[in-house]
């Protein structure tokens, strides 16, 4: 099976981080296709960071062989519900991945993100994702994502730190690492703390070779058909859909665009 790993960031070094991180977990058989947004932030730290995302992520979904599946590498699942819409392929974000993988092997985690502001955004997930009966605490270190790649720093050790925190203070079994760019760091800390340590992008790999093993497709009955056809203005006329012709046809056929033509 092909499964399309899409960093929403435009950091082509972190998308290789994550790319090592899958293909460690991908069964045989499993292609892991790593791709990075063409356009948007060089890291993702915030609502609006998250909507430029978007229209990236679209792309790499519409564009190019049509994959089994699709992962969205980012912790704040930008876009997860619209990248449904266009695709019959599962799609997962590595924050619900995790989140529920770890909801697996403990009855309590607690997610070490970055910032204070994508704290606010990950219990926000929380929520969504009804965890809240499983997430003892959402903790941000302070560390710029783009921190994390940077030779010399004290990341590593700043994260473990916080881990260690969680450990004795919110008594959690488990770690979620709330972001992409920390892919890698599971088996040091996991070492080190003797508990689970979820990094979701392999997390997010393993339940899409379920989902894609089980003959699962992403439902296209209600709010996650595909989306309706409409003129679209401005800069985002040409990602009007012109409607959907079958379900024979791959989605990057049944996805067209027509700038020039009201449908």
């Amino acid at each position: 099976m092909r499964i399309k790993l899409i960093n929403p960031n435009t950091t082509a070094s972190m998308t290789e981080a994550m790319r090592v991180s899958a293909c460690a977990v991908a069964a045989p058989g499993t292609e892991i296709v790593a791709a990075t947004s063409r356009s948007g932030a060089a890291s993702i730290e915030g609502h609006f960071d998250e909507a430029m995302s978007v229209i990236g992520l679209v792309d790499e979904i519409r564009d190019g062989p049509p994959a089994d599946a699709y992962v969205i590498a980012c912790f704040g699942d930008p876009g997860l519900l619209a990248a449904r819409e266009i695709t019959d392929a599962p799609v997962i974000g590595i924050a619900e991945a995790a989140m529920h993988a770890a909801a697996f092997v403990a009855t309590g985690f607690s997610v070490v993100t970055t910032l204070e502001r994508t704290r606010i955004i990950a219990e926000h997930l929380v929520r969504n994702y009804g965890m809240q009966h499983h997430c003892r605490r959402v903790r941000a270190t302070e560390l710029p994502v783009l921190e994390l790649e940077q030779p010399g720093t004290r990341a590593r050790d700043v994260i473990l730190a916080e881990c260690l925190r969680a450990l004795e203070e919110d008594k959690a079994g488990a770690i979620v690492l709330g972001c992409a760019g920390m892919a890698g760091l599971a088996d040091y800390l996991e070492d080190r703390l003797q508990i689970p340590v979820i990094d979701g992008v392999c997390a997010a790999v393993k339940f899409a070779e379920a989902l894609v093993g089980m003959g699962l497709k992403t439902s296209k009955h209600g709010d996650l058909a595909y989306p309706l056809a409409k003129p679209y203005a401005g800069k985002l006329a040409a990602y009007a859909p012109a409607g959907w012709r079958g379900s024979a046809q791959r989605p990057e056929e049944r996805f067209e665009v027509d700038a020039g033509r009201n449908v």
